[in-house]
């Protein structure tokens, strides 16, 4: 089971509490935009194996969307922040990279 906290309120609780919404950092496409970007943006997703960012929602809680980084294989949850931001905070990615040397946040970006 994970074990979440969120920056909005501060509460640390099981994943029960929140509700997963899919890949973090996705660039929505505006109207005048292409078929092919628009399909792209719904269906197009990332399953990595190792680090993965993700948008949550503290349904039972605040419910204010954030940002996760965990590793997919361990379920280990390296941190969450806000999910006004367009990339992961350095010191998330610092601590990241500490603990998987060779990982960088530019390969995923």
């Amino acid at each position: 089971m994970l074990i979440l906290e969120c920056p909005c309120c501060g509460i640390t609780a099981e994943e029960t509490e929140f509700h997963g919404g899919g890949e973090a950092h996705l660039k929505r496409f505006g109207p005048d935009s292409e078929d092919k970007d628009f399909e792209n943006y719904l269906f197009m997703r990332e399953n990595p194996k190792g680090v993965h960012f993700e948008r949550w929602r503290h349904n039972n809680g605040c419910g204010k969307w954030f940002h996760a980084a965990r590793c997919t294989m361990t379920l280990e949850v390296f941190g969450t922040y806000s999910a006004q931001t367009y990339e992961p905070p350095k010191a998330l990615c610092d601590a990241i990279s500490a603990k998987r040397p060779g990982w960088s946040w530019g390969a995923f970006s």
